[in-house]
């Protein structure tokens, strides 16, 4: 497994080592030892899934406060534009950005730490998403930001007349309007 950083601190690529022939090909998708030498230790206990179409878009979304979750995503059919945005006030690089695209051939994975919000856009005609999150889902802690906020600057790839949103996803507030986001100075692994 390779790790590439990227601008953000903490949010990480990484990128298995396929071996293949020819009857098919073979990677280790997650290895809890390895993930933890390289990326920080993180205790993953829910795995999720869930498959959509061309054009839509899910997120910016995170768990608030005691419900904060790190995710590991990644897709096994079909591409998406995967987003992690720093949402820790006073983070030297906060309202900024990772945008990487995730698709079954290039097999990468994208960490996103606790104190990020994190969504996705689905570029080939259907994606097959799959994600760890180090915290169960608690509805009461669901938080979310606009993803087509103009202060984050996201190019989702997608013309906006084809985009497609959860009715929910429609109405999240910018990032300057956001309440209950993180802090930078507070350990949300501790």
């Amino acid at each position: 497994m390779n790790l590439r950083t990227t601008q953000l601190e903490g949010v990480v690529i990484l990128e298995p080592d396929v071996h293949g022939d020819d009857r098919g090909y073979f990677f280790e998708s997650y290895s809890r030892s390895r993930f933890n030498k390289l990326v920080r230790p993180v205790d993953f206990v829910q795995d999720n899934e869930s498959r959509s179409r061309y054009g839509v878009i899910r997120g910016l979304h995170f768990q608030r406060g005691p419900h904060a979750q790190s995710k590991l995503v990644r897709v096994v059919e079909g591409s998406v534009l995967d987003v992690a945005v720093d949402i820790r006030r006073g983070s030297p690089t906060f309202g900024r950005h990772v945008a990487v695209e995730l698709t079954a051939q290039n097999k990468r994975q994208l960490f996103v730490p606790r104190g990020f919000a994190h969504g996705f856009a689905v570029l080939s005609p259907v994606a097959l998403f799959q994600y760890k999150c180090d915290n169960y889902y608690a509805p009461d802690a669901e938080g979310a930001i606009a993803w087509d906020d103009p202060a984050l600057g996201i190019d989702w790839r997608i013309p906006p007349a084809e985009v497609l949103l959860s009715p929910k996803d429609s109405h999240h507030p910018r990032l300057a309007d956001a309440d209950e986001l993180f802090d930078y100075q507070t350990d949300y692994y501790a």
